[in-house]
């Protein structure tokens, strides 16, 4: 049988991943009748009319789910918030909410930090949601160690960063245990844990959802993350800029699996990629081109350098070559972001590719920061895509527009179709739920 891709949709609110001076990405979209219309000035990146269009989209090319990313803090830069990053970041959940009463077979995955939060009030929230969707709700699971968003919270940035994962495994462990603690035949039972970071017990008030679990989604490179993702994830949110990268990386995560008594068919290894389609390959590269261009402005150039250099830059030109000067890795001149690597490492593989190929800053950051992209016809899109799942580098991929909210309606169009003559992609939905989207195994209720 023909390994089949699983396709979902990201909706973009940060970093330049999206083009928002672009008009498409301005343009109104239709309010759902009995949906209350925000002002235009709000931006299409918080007008609910926006998540619509997107999951609408998403659920008409058959799509296994709609990921909402999460942010607890504005980022700042340089003492002020950095208004090139992002607008506003509403709750992820409010959002998927309400996108459950527009959409029929669409998953719904939430990005909720397990730092910042506490199991049984997040697992009666995502118990709910699947109720309420009928069997859709997603949990991607993030941590936080930086003081900085710590301070939005009681708890402020007490967590060592050696702990994230701890925590994180724990927190999930415990909420399956209170999606656990209702019988089959509906009867809520007394539950329980006792553990390093959480001592709780009760009752809890949501009965057993059509999932069973939500799920869960994790995102991280390090060997502590692939090893969380092993032992606990449904779906892998990653990112490879290669093929050769992507094969490393799924088979290293599903070679862990068999000891915690798990398939390779039981974790979903999707990276979030990028695509731009043309007519022709020559005008789809030239509109890829443009696109990081418009990304990548001058300023946000100089910006992502000093994101990685940690000093006031700003006297640098764009189009010169990158600085001399070493990076500060003690500085704070940007908070809410998390930091990619040794920041030494990061600049010496930037000036080698600079040296190599003579380019400028703003040139640089261009060819370093993108994600993967596919980029092509619509048939050699396709062709592409299959070829990364067909060779185990993936099962399927997260797909990040550069525009919103219409930024996924080519790509359902045109590359669909064509995915679906392959044979390697679904045409209709084969049951009501997102494991069953997914080819997931209902959660064998424990205690």
């Amino acid at each position: 049988m023909t390994k089949q891709m699983h396709l979902a949709a990201h909706f973009p609110g940060v970093n330049n991943t999206t083009v928002w001076a672009d008009p498409p990405s301005r343009r109104p979209t239709t309010t759902p009748a009995g949906c209350a219309s925000r002002s235009p000035s709000i931006g299409s990146q918080i007008d609910f009319s926006s998540f619509v269009h997107l999951a609408r989209t998403a659920e008409r090319g058959r799509f296994d789910f709609f990921f909402l990313a999460e942010g607890l803090r504005l980022r700042e830069h340089k003492g002020r918030i950095h208004d090139l990053d992002v607008v506003g970041r509403p709750e992820s959940l409010t959002v998927l909410g309400a996108l459950a009463a527009v959409t029929e077979h669409l998953g719904l995955a939430a990005t909720v930090n397990a730092t910042f939060n506490e199991p049984y009030e997040l697992a009666r929230r995502l118990a709910s949601l699947d109720h309420l969707s009928g069997g859709r709700a997603a949990w991607n699971v993030v941590t936080s160690f930086d003081a900085f968003t710590g301070e939005n919270f009681r708890r402020g940035g007490y967590l060592d960063r050696a702990d994230r994962y701890t925590r994180a495994a724990e927190f999930v462990a415990t909420a399956r245990e209170l999606w656990d603690s209702w019988t089959p035949e509906g009867t809520p039972r007394p539950f329980a844990h006792q553990g390093q970071h959480f001592s709780i017990s009760g009752e809890f008030t949501v009965p057993r959802s059509p999932q069973g679990h939500p799920v869960v989604i994790q995102a991280g490179d390090s060997g502590e993350g692939r090893e969380f993702a092993a032992s606990t994830a449904d779906i892998v949110f990653t990112r490879h800029g290669t093929l050769e990268a992507g094969r490393e990386f799924y088979a290293d995560v599903k070679s862990r699996l068999a000891k915690y008594g798990r398939r390779p068919e039981d974790l979903k290894i999707m990276p979030g990629v990028t695509f731009v389609l043309g007519d022709t390959d020559a005008e789809a590269q030239e509109k890829a081109a443009d696109i990081r261009r418009r990304q990548v402005s001058p300023q946000n150039a100089i910006v992502a350098l000093e994101q990685i250099w940690g000093r006031d830059l700003s006297a640098y030109d764009p189009d010169g070559p990158l600085p001399e000067i070493d990076p500060d890795p003690d500085s704070e001149l940007v908070k809410g972001r998390v930091k990619v690597g040794d920041p030494f490492t990061v600049a010496a593989r930037w000036r080698a590719l600079s040296e190599a190929k003579g380019l400028s800053i703003r040139q640089t950051v261009i060819e370093t920061t993108g994600r993967q992209s596919f980029i092509g016809t619509p048939a050699s899109v396709a062709a592409q895509l299959t070829e990364f799942v067909t060779a185990d580098a993936a099962d399927g991929f997260i797909l990040v527009p550069h525009l919103t909210p219409g930024g996924l309606d080519d790509f359902v169009d045109r590359v669909v179709p064509l995915l679906q003559e392959r044979g390697v992609f679904r045409t209709e939905y084969s049951g009501p739920t997102l494991r069953s989207h997914l080819g997931l195994p209902t959660p064998v209720r424990k205690g």
